[in-house]
Order: structure tokens, then C-alpha cells, then sequence
């Protein structure tokens, strides 16, 4: 039987056929007022997404080189800084900030743990020279959402800094009105819109910080940033993703037309309706149950199945790809994505797929009963697409 191929990872996710049409477009110069034309409602756009009247710039690289870019921009060798680690991800920013000479002191947490906003405070409480704390919004790796209001709050005296690759335009992350320093986001998940951007913004207390970094730095340099995107038309100090940026101002146009916060509680809803779906076929969630993880939901892969092989089922015979689990997750959980261009459909099918495959590879379950959960959600909503 044919599958019509759906993606449900947690990114690349799918994009809608206007923004791949984009990509097709022919190729314009960066450097004239068609492309600046552009990119200065990219920008303008960015901010009503990213909630901010902050700086924002968009890079030719993936969330994980913005994110590089900050440590550039931010510190000097043998500055300190505090890491939440609470999954793959987290343990990324660990890395990369030993890499550029930092000193870490990491705060770690088990894979689907929430950071603990009061012990966040305790660390930097404990070790006064701290300059900086980082932390994920939606951790990909696991589907856990840290609480960035309350995470913001503990570390006001410190430099606060989100990875929100994931979270960006699905979970709610308000920059300006939580006190969030530097936000970095990628193109690939919520922003619906293939890989290739990384972005960051940058609030006041940031650019201080950057004042005084010894840090090397060339492509990622802030001040370059500014200078091009102070230019008119606005550009990019160095070629940008010419493409890409056409598709993601197409992307941004739908989101805004929909309505942030319109685009939030259908990302809310969407979880929601996962997590049911999960527990109505009787697996168990990895993670909080909570209406915060409205990105990514991840679940146990029940004993006596191989999560490699239920993965690959659900592809090769039902055409839905999930992900598997990462590090020591791989082959122990499975990950739904949600975060981007999904409605209930996309969901109910993805639950459908996950009982037709469990059955197949010989693990009891009642075919019907987490579909009939996750409709359910949306049937209460008044959701009917």
C-alpha cells in the first residue's frame, strides 16, 4: 500500500507548500533594496515572535552556531557561568563553553527532569562570580520544558541565556517581559522553514557584556552584525542564506497572521492531545505531563520492544517518522514532534501509526483507544482541523 509520507520529528519539521514554493523562487542579490526590502520585515517579524525590541540577527548556520556566536560575543577565557543540564542539549552548551575556556559549573538534572528554578538560585547564590547562566526552553532531546519566567527570575543579577531552538513560536517565551538577555533560535522547528538560520537576540545588558569580551570572534561578531543591519537597506555583514530568509519571511508571515498567541495555545493543544494519545494506548510519557511541553512529547517504548525497530516501523509501513532517543535514551524512548506546521490531524494519525506498529511488532494494545483519547482533546476544544 502507498504511505503518504508525514514528518513528526522534532526537526526538521514540515513546511508549508507556500515556503517551499519560496525556495524555488530565482536567486536575488543580497545587497539590493529588493533583498533589503526582505529582510527588514524578516526582522521586524522576528521581533513579534520572539516577543522582544531587542536585536535580533540571523546567521547562515544552524541554532548551535547562534549559540556559538554567543559565547563569542559574551565572554572571555576562564569566565564563569552556570549550565542546566537536563538533556542532550543542555550537556551541548556544557561542552561548548569548556571548549571556549569557560569554567562550568553545570547543574544537573536526570533526562525529563524540569530544572529547579530555586536551586538555579542556590548555585549562583553559592558562587558570586558567575557571570552568565544558560539554559534550554524546550529541551529536544526529551520534550521537557524548563520554566524560563521563573528560571529568568532566578538568575536576574546574572546574564540570562536561552537555547529556544525548539521552543521558538511553540512554547510561550516572553523576552522582553521576562528579563531574557540573549534568545537563540534556529529556522528548522516552530519557524517552519528548512534548515540553515540561526538567530539571536540581544538585549542592552548583552551588548555590555560584549563591551568587554576578549573572546576571538570574526563571522558571528555582533558589532559586524550591527553595523550591516544599521545600512540602508539593512544586510547581513557577510552572505546570507538568500533563500532561505525568502522562505522564512513567507513563514512569518503565517505565523503573525495566525497570532502568537493564537499559534502558542494550538502548540498547547497539540501536546495535550500527544501526551492523551500516548497514555490512552497505555505507554507512559517521559516527562512532566504538563500543558508546558507543547513541543516535542516523548514516550517510554514499552518493554520487550526494540525502539529502533518501532521507529522504523512506523515509517516504513505507515510513512509517520518520528525520532528515536538520543544518548542514552536511544532505543529507550520515542519522540513525537509538534512544534510548527501541525494540526490534529497530523496527531491523531501519529497515534493511529504508533498502535498499528506496537500491534505488528507483538505488543498487546487496543487499536482505536489512544486515537479515541487524542480526539477526544480536540473534540472539547471545538477543534475541528
Amino acid at each position: 500500500m502507498m504511505n503518504k509520507y508525514r514528518l513528526m520529528s522534532p526537526g526538521p519539521t514540515p513546511i508549508p507548500p507556500e515556503v517551499s514554493a519560496a525556495g524555488a523562487l530565482p536567486i536575488i542579490h543580497h545587497r539590493t533594496p529588493e533583498f533589503g526590502e526582505v529582510f527588514t520585515r524578516v526582522n521586524e517579524n522576528l521581533k513579534r515572535v520572539f516577543l522582544t525590541e531587542n536585536d535580533i540577527f540571523t546567521y547562515a548556520a544552524s541554532g548551535t552556531g547562534a549559540f556559538e556566536g554567543a559565547v563569542q560575543n559574551l565572554f572571555s577565557p576562564g569566565d564563569k557561568v552556570l549550565v542546566v543540564n537536563n538533556g542532550n542539549f543542555g550537556n551541548r552548551w556544557v561542552k561548548m563553553s569548556q571548549a571556549f575556556g569557560l569554567e562550568v559549573t553545570e547543574l544537573k538534572y536526570d533526562w525529563g527532569q524540569k530544572a529547579d528554578n530555586d536551586e538555579v538560585a542556590e548555585a549562583l547564590s553559592r558562587e558570586p562570580g558567575i557571570k552568565a547562566a544558560m539554559c534550554t526552553l524546550s529541551e529536544t532531546s526529551t520534550g521537557t520544558v524548563n520554566d524560563i519566567e521563573g528560571f529568568a527570575k532566578a538568575t536576574e543579577n546574572v546574564l540570562t541565556i536561552v537555547d529556544a531552538v525548539s521552543g521558538l513560536g511553540a512554547c510561550t517565551l516572553r523576552t522582553d517581559d521576562w528579563g531574557v538577555d540573549v534568545v537563540v533560535a534556529g529556522s528548522q522547528k516552530a519557524l517552519m522553514t528548512p534548515p540553515g538560520l540561526g538567530m539571536v537576540s540581544v538585549n542592552e545588558r548583552a551588548w555590555k557584556a560584549h563591551e568587554d569580551s576578549r573572546m576571538p570572534r570574526y563571522y558571528f561578531d555582533w558589532t559586524a552584525a550591527r553595523k550591516a543591519y544599521a545600512k540602508m537597506p539593512p544586510q547581513t555583514p557577510w552572505t546570507p542564506a538568500v533563500s532561505v530568509i525568502i522562505q522564512l519571511d513567507i513563514a512569518l508571515k503565517q505565523i503573525i497572521d495566525e497570532g502568537i498567541e493564537n499559534v502558542f495555545e494550538r502548540h498547547t493543544l497539540l501536546g495535550r492531545a500527544s501526551r492523551e494519545g500516548i497514555k490512552g494506548m497505555g505507554l507512559s510519557l517521559f516527562g512532566p505531563d504538563e500543558d508546558l511541553n507543547s513541543a516535542v512529547t516523548a514516550a517510554w517504548v514499552p518493554e520487550g520492544v526494540d525502539g529502533k525497530q518501532l521507529v522504523r516501523a512506523m515509517f516504513q509501513e505507515h510513512g509517520i517518522q518520528v525520532a528515536g532517543g538520543q544518548a542514552d535514551m536511544e532505543g529507550r524512548i520515542f519522540r513525537i514532534g509538534h512544534c510548527g506546521y501541525f494540526d490534529s490531524y497530523d496527531i491523531i494519525s501519529t497515534i493511529a501509526a504508533a498502535e498499528l506498529a506496537l500491534e505488528g511488532l507483538g505488543h498487546p494494545v487496543e487499536l482505536g483507544k489512544g486515537v479515541g483519547a487524542a480526539q477526544r482533546v480536540f473534540a472539547r476544544s471545538g477543534v475541528t482541523a
